[in-house]
């Protein structure tokens, strides 16, 4: 998924991100050390989102691991 998104405004060390899509506007707060060097407000990004299947099996796979040594544990 690829989002249009406008900085609105900086708080402090934060960016404050305006996103529309679908009819709804949405405001998120970003870490401004995270942004392109020179985005000031009125710049415009694109954010894109996609899943990390590789970091969800090993995420997976850690708890499952963490869930037998408990069990093994409380023998």
């Amino acid at each position: 998924m690829r989002l249009s998104a406008v900085i609105d405004r900086f708080e402090g060390d934060i960016a404050v991100l305006e996103i529309e899509t679908g009819g709804q506007c949405y405001y998120v707060d970003w870490p401004a050390a995270l942004l392109p060097q020179g985005a000031r407000p009125g710049s415009w990004l694109w954010i894109t989102l996609e899943r990390d299947l590789a970091g969800e099996e090993a995420s997976r796979e850690r708890i499952k691991d963490l869930l037998q040594r408990l069990k093994e544990r409380e023998r």
